[in-house]
């Protein structure tokens, strides 16, 4: 009887003693049977912590890798999302018309879908992007080529605010938009493996626009981002397998477009654009993606890459029904933009 009153106590003060988080590694941690995904509440609730800087390094460490075995689920990455929300304090008032994140970065060829957004943002269009960089040795990354092409890069919303009144874009990073994040998202050089932030990044949807565009590099996450798009009740999202994981269309390659609509996800089959592959570009300068914008170079794969970016957003926010219409208009659009 005496063992067992003290072993009771044990009990008693390790849970006293226990820090706070620890839950939430213990849920996701506690062996084959015993471990389960969180609910949508613990999500938030373990996410809101870490935001908080109230879950130690270690525990951040080991709730993230767990979680990446596991591989998270869209109740989980909407509980998430929905903390990281409520960090920002983006200005209810400031509207936007496309979520663009960029996370990826580009390797074998430029960041051609940057045209397409300057193009978009021409015909009226609002767009903030926000993405980050240097996670991935080798890749171009937005912020190293936006501001040279006209797109702003912001450092807090009053800069984002006035870049949209008078461009319809900016890039906003994640730096800015979130710290804790953007640390989460560099641990990824000590952990050396991606985490649920890469996933969670691409959905955070600041200015809760209607239209969220979503590129991704493994196709078996398109479903997970579609169904949490659709979990917090964005109006429409649009998912691809991009170039290198970014949202710009590989014309070279059938492209599948995953799509959360008004409460009913789909999937649509878009054939390639073109018959036989291009050679990988060798000029990978900010003067070739300037020259392209101004209509001094021409380039095949470039023009197929910048109007099949097109073509999906213009499918995304309803301005056509299907691939043909949408690359007719995308054509239009890209032949008629004030270059210069």
């Amino acid at each position: 009887m005496n063992a067992t009153r003290h072993a009771d106590r044990n009990h008693q003060s390790r849970e006293e003693n226990e820090h706070p988080f620890a839950p939430f590694v213990r849920i996701l941690g506690k062996g084959k049977k015993g471990s389960r995904s969180l609910t949508r509440e613990e999500a938030r609730e373990a996410m809101r912590m870490i935001l908080a800087d109230e879950a130690l390094d270690l525990q951040v460490g080991a709730f993230l890798m767990l979680l990446r075995v596991k591989e998270e689920t869209a109740e989980e990455l909407a509980g998430f999302v929905e903390a990281a929300k409520d960090a920002f304090q983006a200005p209810a008032d400031l509207k936007v018309d496309i979520d663009w994140s960029s996370y990826a970065g580009k390797r074998r060829h430029l960041p051609w879908f940057l045209l397409a957004l300057k193009t978009l943002a021409q015909a009226g269009h609002r767009i903030l992007i926000h993405g980050t960089e240097g996670h991935t040795h080798g890749r171009i990354y937005t912020s190293s080529l936006a501001e040279q092409i006209g797109i702003p890069i912001c450092t807090d919303w009053k800069a984002t605010r006035a870049a949209l009144d008078q461009v319809n874009i900016a890039y906003l990073p994640l730096a800015s938009l979130s710290p804790q994040l953007e640390r989460i998202i560099q641990m990824r050089n000590v952990l050396g493996l991606r985490s649920p932030v890469h996933s969670l990044s691409r959905l955070l949807n600041p200015l809760n626009a209607p239209l969220v565009m979503q590129g991704i590099f493994h196709p078996p996450y398109a479903p997970l981002h579609q169904e949490t798009g659709h979990l917090l009740g964005y109006p429409t999202t649009l998912v691809i397998k991009g170039d290198g994981g970014e949202i710009e269309r590989n014309p070279d390659a059938a492209c599948t477009l995953y799509l959360s609509h008004e409460g009913a996800t789909t999937t649509e089959e878009w054939p390639a654009l073109y018959s036989q592959r291009h050679m990988k570009g060798d000029d990978l300068s900010e003067s070739y993606l300037k020259a392209i914008w101004d209509g001094t170079e021409e380039d095949e794969y470039a023009f197929g890459a910048i109007t099949g970016t097109l073509a999906l957003a213009l499918r995304g926010l309803g301005k056509a029904l299907d691939a043909d219409s949408a690359q007719q208009m995308a054509e239009g659009l890209w032949r008629g933009r004030r270059a210069g």
